[in-house]
Parts: C-alpha cells; sequence; structure tokens
C-alpha cells in the first residue's frame, strides 16, 4: 500500500503535502500557547481542500489527541457547571454540522473566514465574562461554541474567554474547558457520522495529518519556557489573521 492509496480521489499528493504543512504550522501553536491550532488550519486548509474535507480530518485529529486528558479533567472539573454549558453543545454542534454538509464549499469558506475573524479579535481584546453565573448565559456560551465547532472547528475562544473569567481555580477553569470539549467532540462525532463528513476518506487522510499534526504539537511544547510566551502568542495571532487573509475566496484567483 502506498501513500497514494490514504487519498481521496480528490487530492493529491502536492495537497496533502501541503495540509500536512497547514498542520505542522496549527500544531505547534497549539502545543506552545494552547489556542489557535483550528483558527489557522482551517482557512487555509479549506482553501486547499473542501471543507467538509478537512473540518472532519480536524475533529477526528483532535478527538484522538485530547482523549488521554479526559480522565484528569473529569477528576478535577465542576462537572455540575460543565453540564449546563454542554447542553448548549448539544444544541449547537448539530446545527453547526448542518450548515456544514448543506452549504455550497465557497459559502462555507466565507463563513468560516468571518468566523475566525471574529473569533481573532475576541482573542485580542482579552475579553473574560466576569458577570455573574446564569444558566441560560452557560447555554448560550455552549451553544455559540458548539455551533462554531460544527461548522468550523473552532469553538475554543468563546468557552476560554467565558471559564477563564470565572472566580474558580485555574486547575479547575482548565478541566471544565477539556471536559466540556471532550464532550462537544464527542457529539461532532456522532454528527459528523451521521451526515456523513466523517467517511473513509476523512479517516484515511487523518492518518497522514495527525502524525504531523501531532510533531508539531510537541516541537510547540518543547519552545515552551525556551522562548517568550508574549512573543509567541503575538506570533500566533499574526498567523491567524494570515490565515484569514489567505484563506479568502476572493483570493483565489490570484494565490490559487
Amino acid at each position: 500500500m502506498t501513500l497514494a492509496d490514504f487519498l481521496p480521489e480528490d487530492v493529491s499528493l502536492t495537497i496533502a503535502a501541503a495540509l500536512c504543512a497547514v498542520a505542522f504550522v496549527s500544531g505547534t501553536a497549539r502545543g506552545f500557547s494552547g489556542f489557535g491550532a483550528a483558527l489557522i488550519f482551517m482557512p487555509l486548509a479549506s482553501s486547499i481542500a473542501g471543507p467538509r474535507l478537512v473540518a472532519a480530518v480536524l475533529l477526528v485529529i483532535d478527538f484522538v489527541a485530547a482523549a488521554p486528558l479526559l480522565p484528569d479533567a473529569w477528576r478535577k472539573a465542576d462537572r455540575e457547571a460543565t453540564a449546563v454549558i454542554v447542553l448548549g453543545a448539544l444544541i449547537g454542534v448539530p446545527a453547526g454540522t448542518y450548515f456544514l454538509s448543506v452549504l455550497e464549499p465557497v459559502t462555507t469558506r466565507w463563513i468560516i473566514s468571518v468566523f475566525v475573524a471574529a473569533l481573532l479579535l475576541l482573542l485580542l481584546s482579552g475579553w473574560r465574562y466576569r458577570g455573574k453565573d446564569h444558566a441560560w448565559l452557560s447555554v448560550g456560551i455552549g451553544g455559540l461554541s458548539g455551533f462554531c465547532s460544527g461548522l468550523a472547528q473552532t469553538g475554543g475562544p468563546p468557552i476560554v474567554g467565558y471559564w477563564l473569567g470565572r472566580p474558580i481555580a485555574p486547575v479547575v477553569a482548565r478541566a471544565n474547558i477539556v471536559l466540556f470539549f471532550g464532550a462537544s467532540d464527542f457529539f461532532s462525532m456522532i454528527s459528523y457520522a451521521s451526515t456523513g463528513l466523517i467517511s473513509r476518506d476523512s479517516l484515511l487522510l487523518s492518518l497522514i495529518v495527525g502524525p504531523v499534526y501531532a510533531a508539531g504539537v510537541a516541537f510547540g511544547s518543547s519552545l515552551f519556557g525556551r522562548a517568550s510566551e508574549k512573543v509567541f502568542r503575538g506570533i500566533c495571532y499574526a498567523l491567524i489573521a494570515l490565515a484569514v487573509v489567505f484563506g479568502l475566496p476572493a483570493l483565489d484567483g490570484v494565490l490559487r
């Protein structure tokens, strides 16, 4: 069996190599700073291959990568509070998946670009929710994050901004975030499988892209403590901005 046997019919070796390069850069950002992988990967990867395919690939990769973190997160998380916000994802994920499955790829790419640009502004603003807890707000944040995850696997910033602003221990906030995304990814796997987005093509392509992404995460993790976190976060923000620009469908005739 050759490498070409793992590739979908419309994905050439050149496209696969480009996806691996994007995955390595995205993984490096994730490994060092803990964020930014999907915000870099999705705009660029969806301009190289179809957004449905690359969203499924990223979901499979993240689902596998996050699984070992769940037992510790289960022990440390505020499971009751997390369950409330997970209710929102139970609604948002299928809605986002539906739009991913029915919209034209170019339309989806425009939405992804707008989403990622908005989420980048949210990250740059340093927003943290510091108001009172309300069940309806928790469900709403979970629904928004779930919708972004279902459509483009970009549900991180709303949840991170919400949990890190809560008056709780950082270890609990982190565990809540990990546990939420474990549930959100599980819902996404079911939604993607039921709509045919998880397919033989996406699973086989994940076997190629996944190890490269993991190598990027390991490389980024090795840089932590040896490089300025402030500088590296600035680089991550710049990479996300460049991903939005280079992933714009309007530039297809110029860049591709």
